[in-house]
């Protein structure tokens, strides 16, 4: 069960936002029908990249031994 404020993984690319599959973010909201989320995306100084509104398919619960990475942000082309 994914719940407010826990943190996921995203399961695509997002390109226009420089995301890519791994990236982790925060559920900042969780949709009545269980499937639909808010998910925020930030630098790790505290900066958001994008808010989005993602289904399960998009994101994976982070859960058990996981080992973390850090990467440059690397803008969207224009």
């Amino acid at each position: 069960m994914i719940r407010e404020l826990d943190t996921v993984a995203l399961t695509r690319d997002i390109d226009e936002y420089g995301l890519v599959q791994g990236d982790m973010g925060a559920v900042v909201h969780c949709y009545e029908d269980g499937v639909t989320f808010e998910i925020e995306f930030v630098t790790v100084d505290g900066r958001t990249i994008a808010l989005f509104t993602l289904t399960r398919a998009d994101i994976r619960p982070i859960v058990g031994r996981k080992v973390l990475h850090v990467r440059e942000l690397v803008p969207a082309a224009v």
